[in-house]
């Protein structure tokens, strides 16, 4: 995206901001709506041309027939003032609320839809900012950095909780779950469907001729450098970088598009993914507002029974759900969001299916029978590929709890071989620094980041037929000038025999201290003098006192 995109759309939030519009979620939801309806308005230019251009122009379905003309965004962004404001807002919206029967994805959008844009002269020029974007000539790619980009300052609050995962830890995720064309995809807590567009980055990067590469900070971060991928590549080896393609190749597009789920309790959220995926070229996803958890959250009983081949998630650590509002269908007894949504993915995963999650710590080492059972079952009846322990500060500013990445898959049937290892990575550098602050964002630190390692080390590990984990066994007493791995492994016995512990620290390996250079009997006659000169100077205190 250039930089003449970029000024644009600063302009606009700008705008809002000095509008009384200063909460992002909502800024950037309004600004949803409007670019909707000016996608509604370009495709309908498009369904007209094809309706000239064919012999049955007099079927072509329009979205806006002759007695609802007056909605399309061309008829009233002349519009100002009051008039503009409470078009829009009583007419325009209500109208695509109402199309239901013929526009079900376009009712969902709008359907209990605010206009909070309230000054008429900041939606004008908001709309007049809009109008000058000809998104029907602008690729995916391109769409869906503008919202990308829109989005960045969702990157910059925590609102309710709601705060997207970061870049460098969604690719890696994607990336050892490998989804395929396909392959149902799932985040139940999808909030921006960050994940999900990564899946579709992914893929189509998998089914492209010509295939970009760019770094985790963005291509803007380049610009500044002033260094292609390449010379950035040369001079920091341990860069992070993302593939993004056309997919020219894939064979069915329909199909990729039908096999993207998603579930999130905010309608506002739900709004904002869904707007998300359109500028993606992913138009019919299948998103719902609902609570996964809940037997009262709104799902239906085709939602409960359907399972995934690939899912993908950071689900919301906090809070507790009463009992009786729980669904009676998941693994475990417990209240706590995080052991719900773990058991959750469990039950959602078809087999042969893989998960990729992020969990509290603490959910790793836990000990209550709700934490020990849950975990019991992950080791035993599914293929715990890998736990990948994160710095504490990935989510900072926001969360400073420590967490880690489940890796997980059904087995194919009951009578695949199962493994008997588990493997552990500790990512020590996530290419941010831990602790500096600065922009209501954590510091770059490019030439630090274990990631790429990390997916090196995977790659191996999948070579071997998920046979030979990298790196020692735990607790492994090393050497004393030996250099601390990055990865171990730990025997489902080991395990078992420590409540099906977790925690990567638990089965770290360890390095022995350094044997002293210098002689054991000097050091001890040595010590020895020092306790005879103690002994005298007591003897001379003791005489002392006496006289």
């Amino acid at each position: 995206m250039n930089q003449q995109l970029r000024r644009k759309l600063d302009h606009i939030t700008d705008v809002l901001w000095a509008g009384g519009v200063t909460n992002p979620v909502t800024y950037i939801e309004q600004i949803s709506y409007l670019i909707f309806l000016k996608l509604l308005d370009e495709e309908e230019t498009d369904r007209e041309l094809r309706a000239r251009l064919s012999a049955t122009n007099g079927n072509a379905k329009l979205l806006y027939p002759q007695q609802a003309e007056r909605y399309r965004w061309t008829k009233w962004r002349f519009k100002s003032g009051e008039d503009l404001r409470n078009f829009v807002r009583d007419e325009v919206f209500p109208y695509m609320a109402s199309l239901a029967k013929d526009e079900p994805e376009v009712a969902e959008y709008f359907r209990d839809a605010v206009l909070e844009i309230v000054d008429p002269n900041v939606l004008k020029q908001v709309i007049d900012e809009l109008d000058g974007f000809e998104f029907r000539k602008l690729g995916p790619d391109v769409k869906g950095d503008i919202f990308e980009y829109l989005l960045t300052h969702l990157g910059q609050s925590a609102l309710n909780g709601q705060f997207r995962t970061p870049r460098q830890i969604r690719a890696f995720m994607v990336e050892m779950v490998d989804p395929e064309v396909g392959e149902s995809i799932f985040d139940p807590a999808c909030g921006t469907a960050g994940f999900l567009i990564d899946v579709v980055d992914y893929v189509l990067a998998k089914y492209s001729e010509q295939v970009s590469e760019y770094p985790i900070y963005g291509e803007d971060w380049l610009e500044k450098r002033g260094q292609t991928m390449a010379e950035a590549k040369a001079q920091i080896p341990k860069l992070q970088t993302y593939r993004k393609g056309a997919g020219e190749k894939i064979p069915d597009w329909g199909l990729l598009e039908a096999a993207i789920y998603g579930l999130d309790v905010s309608r506002q959220m739900m709004r904002i993914a869904m707007m998300n995926l359109v500028l993606h070229g992913i138009r019919h996803a299948r998103l719902k507002r609902a609570n996964a958890l809940s037997e009262m959250g709104g799902l239906t009983e085709d939602d409960l029974r359907r399972r995934y081949k690939v899912i993908l998630s950071n689900p919301p650590f906090a809070g507790q759900l009463p009992r009786d509002s729980i669904r009676q269908d998941l693994p475990t007894n417990s209240k706590k969001s995080e052991l719900l949504f773990l058991g959750l993915m469990m039950q959602s995963l078809a087999p042969g299916g893989r998960c990729a999650v992020v969990v509290p710590e603490g959910l790793l080492f836990g000990s209550t029978s709700a934490h020990v059972e849950l975990r019991k079952k992950l080791v035993t009846e599914f293929d715990l590929l890998a736990v990948v322990s994160l710095p504490a500060g990935v989510f900072k500013p926001y969360a400073g709890v420590k967490t880690a990445v489940l890796v997980f898959r059904r087995p194919a049937s009951e009578t695949a071989k199962r493994l008997d290892k588990v493997w552990f990575y500790e990512v020590r550098n996530d290419g941010y620094d831990p602790d500096k602050i600065s922009g209501g964002g954590r510091v770059e630190t490019s030439e630090q980041n274990d990631i790429p390692d990390l997916l090196i080390q995977w790659k191996a590990y999948k070579a071997s037929g998920i046979a030979t984990p990298p790196g020692v066994a735990a607790n492994t007493l090393l050497p004393h000038d030996a250099n601390l791995p990055t990865c171990w492994w730990a025997t489902h016995e080991q395990l078992a025999a420590a409540d099906y512990n977790l925690g990567a620290g638990q089965w770290k390996p360890r390095i022995n201290e350094k044997p002293s250079d210098e002689d054991p009997g000097q050091l001890a006659s040595e010590v020895l003098e020092d306790y005879r000169k103690i002994v005298a100077g007591l003897e001379r205190l003791a005489k002392e006192l006496a006289e």
